[in-house]
């Protein structure tokens, strides 16, 4: 695994593959966290409410220690597993995909089951476009207003990440900082004068 950089998609697709009657649709989708994972599953539990299994596998976090499978009622490991095994063959994370399959009144056994999620869902990742971004780590900056032209130039030029800003009497930023120029950035901030640095985490 890359140290400064991880692997996602920017935008979702969808893919269908057929056997023997029985249809999977497999949705690829971006995702950051728990939380719009379970979104995306109970839109497509509506969208799809007539299919007999959401499958699903998911993996988060630059680190991509986060991640779940489930078979959704199908025998065990014949598909959250197959799903997840696709999604690491691409070396992605902040990846969900949910294959939702009709049945089509001919049961397909374990290897065919296998073959299906499998199948759905690379076809479904093929298009999408895999792209790569630095692993980011989360600052806060505290500093006058008078300041922010040069902070913001600082920024920029080291391609650091804008994630919130908020501006009273002091202007408090939230940046996330490539990890790769780490050093560099924090060099050139502590060369700004009263600009308080503090750390809070990796951020993607």
């Amino acid at each position: 695994m890359d140290p400064f950089y991880y692997y996602t998609i920017e935008q979702p697709s969808m893919a269908e593959f057929k056997d023997r009657g029985s249809k999977f649709l497999a949705f690829v989708y971006p995702a950051k966290d728990i939380d719009s994972c379970k979104k995306i599953l109970a839109q497509l539990k509506k969208e799809h409410g007539k299919a007999v299994h959401h499958c699903l596998a998911y993996r988060l976090g630059v680190d991509g220690l986060t991640f779940r499978v489930s078979d959704d009622g199908e025998p065990s490991g014949s598909a959250g597993r197959p799903i997840l095994g696709q999604i690491d063959s691409k070396g992605l994370t902040n990846v969900m995909v949910v294959v939702v399959r009709y049945f089509g009144g001919t049961l397909l056994g374990v290897p065919g089951l296998i073959n299906a999620y499998k199948t759905s869902t690379a076809l479904a990742l093929q298009l999408s476009p895999i792209i790569k971004k630095p692993i980011e780590i989360a600052y806060e900056l505290n500093f006058d207003y008078q300041q922010m032209n040069e902070v913001m130039m600082l920024v920029k030029h080291y391609n650091c990440s804008v994630v919130e800003q908020s501006a009273q009497l002091f202007v408090q930023l939230q940046i996330g900082i490539p990890k790769n120029r780490l050093d560099e950035v924090l060099e050139k901030l502590g060369e700004l004068r009263d600009v308080m640095v503090k750390t809070l985490l990796v951020i993607k």
